[in-house]
């Protein structure tokens, strides 16, 4: 859930739930005194969260092709590094 990341990143510590998906339409309760947090700030905050999970889903896919390029140089098949990965 993107709002929730992005009032995390901008409160790491609020405490808080939401009902929707639509920042414009959700509804945010704060809990156990946590300062509100303006729409606006955590709408400002969304595409910086999406960009970071991007980064990460291809950090994940260069590792993992990383460690495949690695496993074929020591000599291992295609069908050995798959049987490994579980596949």
């Amino acid at each position: 859930m993107n709002i929730g990341n992005a009032i995390l990143k901008i409160n790491p510590n609020a405490v808080f739930t939401v009902k929707g998906n639509d920042i414009d339409t959700c509804e945010i309760e704060w809990l156990e005194n946590t300062t509100p947090i303006s729409k606006e700030d955590i709408k400002a905050q969304i595409p910086t969260v999406e960009a970071e999970i991007e980064q990460e889903k291809l950090n994940k896919e260069t590792a993992n092709q990383s460690a495949i390029d690695k496993l074929k140089a020591l000599g291992l098949t295609d069908e050995e590094i798959e049987a490994f990965r579980g596949k």
